[in-house]
């Protein structure tokens, strides 16, 4: 024998389904107001990957084509990369822009990054103790960065997006190895 349920038992109450959607909605106000945090850093994070493969890839290019690879920090958000040839025509220089607001900046309150790669936040681009770094800087064919006179220099890039402290990031580059570490801001202290 086959019983049938009460019709009353069908489906959901009213209080159930009002239930379920604050539910829903509390969840969804909180999402975006992460939202607003989110983008930013995103941004400021595709920004330091783009650098940093750009500065790994001129110390490969210099140490595999066994030529020096010039590196210019242009402006505010652009890096030019040029490979130095002594005898014939070089390639021309590549100029990389940074997109979606990030620029060179030392944002207020972001102190330097911890030691040993504290080299100093004066300036959002800060190498061999001058601020913009000097006017020329070279990986060479052993992967150093070094300047025109082929002295070793260490340096600091900051950068971020202008007003949003959660957004800094920053990328060291050891001179006599050519190491290049990145880090980012967590509102207290520099993350690697």
């Amino acid at each position: 024998m086959r019983q049938h349920p009460n019709r009353l038992q069908l489906g959901f109450s009213l209080m159930e389904l009002l239930v379920a959607v604050a539910i829903i909605s509390v969840i969804l106000g909180m999402a975006l107001l992460n939202y607003g945090n989110i983008l930013p850093n995103f941004r400021a994070n595709s920004a330091m990957d783009q650098l940093l493969y750009q500065l790994r890839s001129a110390r490969e290019r210099a140490i595999a084509h066994r030529r020096e690879v010039q590196v210019q920090f242009v402006g505010t958000n652009q890096l030019t990369i040029t490979e130095i040839w002594l005898l014939g025509t070089a390639p021309p220089a590549s100029t990389v822009s940074f997109e979606g607001g990030a620029q060179y900046i030392i944002l207020p309150g972001v102190p330097d990054l911890p030691a040993p790669f504290n080299f100093g936040n004066t300036a959002p681009v800060y190498f061999g103790g001058v601020s913009g770094g000097p006017p020329i800087m070279k990986f060479s064919t052993t992967g150093a960065l070094v300047d025109g006179g082929n002295t070793l220099v260490n340096g600091t890039v900051f950068m971020g997006i202008p007003g949003r402290p959660s957004t800094a990031r920053a990328i060291s580059i050891l001179g006599a190895t050519g190491r290049v570490r990145e880090y980012h801001w967590d509102g207290s202290q520099w993350q690697e």
